[in-house]
């Protein structure tokens, strides 16, 4: 029997490493050996080629280099806005607004504060997955350090007000960090139009490798470093840097501007959605906002079954289901938890997300796939 062509719809979990992105790197790897704050002739090429990415960052999200923060990825990005933002305030407030769909980076830096002194609010989303602006209003107070509310989500794709919360944010003179890992490349996510103070991205969500990411932190805004050593980053992440991920994440952020296939991408899950209804009408419904989503992603539910037995059955189909069935259990996702999406439709959700390499014969397979495979997990039920 010959195997089935692997097809690959995760890419909200991890893109490839662009071939563009691929090729900016290599000579940081065989000839650019230098440490980048060193002074000398092997030194110069690796410095250049680090402030050359910072440039590229900056031009994506359309702010100053001087503003962008090398990291490790995005949950250390996260980590910074979140612990730097306190620790700088200590003495103002102690106060923090969040939501209960942002990911585990968020929520698990909200739950260390929490345990050394913080008091965090956890909003509520409506059934779309969306932050309401006026319950940002109604949570803040004479002690609010900051609100941090993730620009996308990473499961079912809603986008979140951004600019009507930072601008409740900024009346209060309260710092607005969002997490924009998964907005990043898909949708735009300019600072100055949408008003955040702090910003966190992923490079291996944006076709560059992993250990990468960046924190724009606006100028003036203060950060208690999380590691301390030397004055690398201006002081705000001590460690020689890596240009060569750096130029990794630069070129990735050149690439985004340059090559922007998000119409594709939309146009490949709305056929993948409609195709996905055509074949079985009502035993499938959408989770997240109908319009207002990230143009790759579309997290479905197929009633009265586990997402992850589906998933497990797709041979060389890679996707991802927020709920898992452990011995005979199936622990649910907390975002669609969080939505009040009822259980057995928690049960049964699958997110596809879809990327630049994607093809319209890949979303029809998937498709004829999962028609042969349904009618026997239905005739096994």
């Amino acid at each position: 029997m010959k195997p089935l062509t692997p097809i690959y719809l995760d890419f909200n979990a991890s893109t490839p490493v662009a071939p563009e992105v691929a090729a900016a790197m290599r000579p940081l790897l065989e000839a650019h050996y230098g440490n980048p704050s060193s002074l000398h002739w092997a030194g110069q090429p690796a410095h250049a080629a680090l402030e050359a990415a910072r440039r590229q960052v900056a031009a994506l999200l359309g702010c100053s280099p001087e503003e962008i923060v090398f990291t490790s990825g995005g949950s250390e990005a996260n980590n910074l806005a979140l612990k730097g933002a306190f620790f700088a305030a200590r003495g103002r407030g102690n106060h923090i607004v969040t939501s209960r769909i942002e990911h585990p980076a968020i929520l698990g830096a909200c739950r260390y504060l929490e345990r050394i002194g913080a008091e965090l609010t956890y909003l509520p989303v409506d059934g779309l997955g969306q932050v309401d602006p006026d319950d940002v209003r109604k949570a803040i107070t004479d002690r609010t350090v900051l609100v941090t509310i993730m620009h996308a989500n990473n499961e079912v794709g809603t986008i979140q007000p951004i600019q009507e919360i930072a601008q409740i944010a900024r009346e209060r003179g309260v710092l607005i960090h969002t997490d924009a890992a998964q907005s990043v490349g898909k949708i735009p996510t300019r600072v100055e139009d949408l008003g955040v103070d702090l910003l966190s991205m992923a490079g291996h969500k944006l076709y560059a490798p992993k250990g990468v990411g960046a924190l724009y932190v606006r100028r003036g805004v203060a950060l208690e470093p999380l590691i301390h050593g030397g004055g690398h980053e201006c002081g705000r992440r001590a460690g020689t840097e890596s240009a060569f991920l750096a130029t990794g994440l630069g070129a990735a952020c050149a690439l985004a501007r340059s090559a922007d296939r998000n119409h594709e991408s939309r146009l490949l899950r709305d056929r993948l959605w409609s195709e996905l209804r055509a074949a079985f009408g009502d035993r499938v419904v959408l989770n997240g906002h109908p319009t207002l989503r990230l143009p790759n992603t579309l997290n479905v539910s197929f009633i009265g079954r586990i997402g992850a037995d589906i998933l497990a059955r797709l041979d060389g189909v890679a996707a991802s289901t927020g709920s898992a069935c452990h011995a005979g259990r199936v622990e649910h996702s907390p975002v669609l938890t969080a939505m009040g999406v009822p259980a057995d439709l928690r049960m049964g959700a699958i997110r596809f997300s879809l990327g630049r390499t994607t093809t319209m014969a890949e979303v029809d397979d998937l498709v004829g796939r999962l028609r042969k495979l349904l009618p026997v997990m239905n005739s096994a039920a």
